[in-house]
């Protein structure tokens, strides 16, 4: 026996149980760790799984979600911090602060409100929080030239005050010239607000917002004070700000589909001719807008927009608006309740616009009860696709509407995103609401409504053109289809909740 082998036999045995030893404290610590984050997913999962039943607004909805939690809570948590958690309370509170509850009294004593409107569509009055509001001076503005040369003048027009407010600002030409005209205002001492959605402007570098800063301009995301991924509050990055405003001294309001960008313009070379709709309203309806604005302001950084300078409500015209902002903070799905109830009123026909056509069951069994009562009821859809999965899923919801008598147009020259509905000769409606479940119950969105005659004919003369340069979707478009686009657009409908 060799003492000294024998020594190092020993010292290696000693040295592997050392090994063995510091392997598995380390291997008892890391299951400590595990099981830690194992515990504090299953507690955050109890919390979300609570949470969805005592804020439960749709039961399909909340089982889908309850059973997830259950089965997969590693995977279901972050979803549903993100898509899930609906928290608003704050944004309420805002809309308390600025006195959103007392403006219908306030329209009635400054002798603003419409009565006969209001009495007429009560339902929508009451979901938009105010009447309707008369002595306003309404342009229909067809495409994007007329809209961004009405807005650019306006801009330049403005003596004291501009509110701006988009989903998508881009650094382009358009966005550029923007940005100059919103400069040379407030280098004249003009007071200006700039709020841009991060979700939908996620292109739009610094050095942008950093111009407009150093020009004097007031420039805030949606979510300044309420970054997307925190855990201190919900994570909100599902919930976007979808609205396009710009207000001019309280006393003008630009409102519709546009965002800031070349392609609405037409000069996107993948989309061609950009098919929008805005209207610029005059008197009582922008002070409407600019309150709207403000709130959203005021919820995104926690500063005031201060409303000195409104310092009357002139009537330049004769038309009725309804101004009605939407969104997550609504105590109801006040959106969709109005649309539904729109569909509900139709005797003679609807005419529905829209780039994204995702319906929740409630508006969809409104569109088949005005179809099954004789109802010409059109939904004119692009052709074009711009973000697919969503064009999926409207193809699926459209196939079925086509199957039980609803005419689905599709929109050939050009890319369709403009927001207009158009009810009998009686109500119309231009906004940033597309006919999906994101605008109707997940976006803050706003819509300004029309029963004046004049805006009617208007509204009605542009949709029969629009349908003119569209073709019918039929039964044999459905048979025609291939077996695997039909199994991907209904795989695209089953997500129609967050569409």
């Amino acid at each position: 026996m060799n003492p000294t082998g024998d020594g190092n036999t020993v010292e290696a045995v000693a040295e592997d149980l050392a090994t063995d030893a510091l392997v598995l404290d380390t291997l008892a610590n890391n299951l400590g760790i595990v099981a830690f984050i194992a515990v504090c997913f299953y507690i955050a999962a109890a919390i979300c799984a609570v949470r969805e039943i005592m804020n439960s607004r749709t039961a399909q909805g909340s089982i889908a979600w309850l059973l997830s939690i259950f089965f997969l809570p590693f995977v279901t948590v972050p979803l549903y911090l993100v898509f899930g958690w609906r928290s608003f309370a704050d944004y309420a509170k805002v809309q308390e602060l600025l006195g959103r509850t007392a403006r219908s009294q306030t329209a009635e004593t400054l002798k603003l409100s419409d009565q006969e409107g209001t009495r007429h569509w009560p339902v929508l009055s009451k979901v938009a929080g105010v009447p309707f509001l008369a002595g306003n001076a309404v342009d229909l503005l067809i495409d994007g030239d007329a809209t961004f040369s009405s807005i650019l003048e306006g801009i330049r027009n403005a003596k004291h005050t501009i509110l701006v407010q988009f989903f998508i600002i881009k650094d382009d030409r358009i966005g550029r010239d923007f940005a100059d005209a919103l400069i040379e205002r407030a280098l004249a001492g003009v007071t200006i607000f700039v709020l841009y959605d991060e979700i939908g402007s996620n292109a739009l570098p610094r050095s942008y917002l950093n111009r407009l800063r150093k020009a004097g301009i007031k420039v805030s995301g949606f979510n300044e004070s309420h970054k997307y991924l925190r855990f201190l509050g919900p994570m909100r990055l599902n919930y976007r700000n979808h609205r396009k405003v710009v207000v001019t001294d309280f006393e003008h309001a630009w409102v519709g589909g546009l965002n800031v960008g070349d392609e609405y313009l037409g000069r996107s070379k993948t989309f061609g001719h950009w098919r929008d709709t805005h209207v610029k309203v005059s008197g009582p309806a922008a002070v409407a807008c600019a309150l709207s604005v403000t709130e959203d302001w005021q919820w995104a950084n926690n500063t005031k927009i201060s409303l000195d300078r409104i310092t009357g409500f002139e009537k330049p015209g004769d038309e009725s608006v309804l101004v009605m902002p939407t969104g997550p903070a609504d105590d109801l799905e006040e959106c969709a309740i109005a649309f539904a109830e729109a569909a509900a009123r139709a005797r003679k026909r609807l005419w529905i616009t829209s780039p994204y056509f995702v319906p929740s069951i409630d508006v969809v069994t409104s569109l088949y009860a005005a179809s099954m009562r004789g109802v010409d009821v059109r939904i004119l859809l692009p052709e074009k696709a711009d973000h697919t999965t969503v064009w999926l899923a409207s193809h699926a919801h459209a196939d079925e509407m086509v199957a039980r008598g609803v005419k689905i147009y599709r929109y050939t020259e050009g890319f369709l995103h403009q927001k207009v509905s158009l009810v009998d000769d009686d109500l119309a409606s231009v906004g940033t609401v597309n006919f999906d479940n994101r605008s109707f119950r997940i976006n803050f969105e706003i819509t300004l409504w029309f029963t004046h005659q004049r805006m009617i004919d208007k509204i009605a003369a542009m949709l029969e053109k629009d349908f003119a340069g569209a073709r019918q979707t039929g039964p044999d478009d459905l048979d025609n289809r291939s077996y695997a686009f039909r199994v991907l657009a209904q795989g695209a409908r089953l997500l129609s909740p967050i569409l």
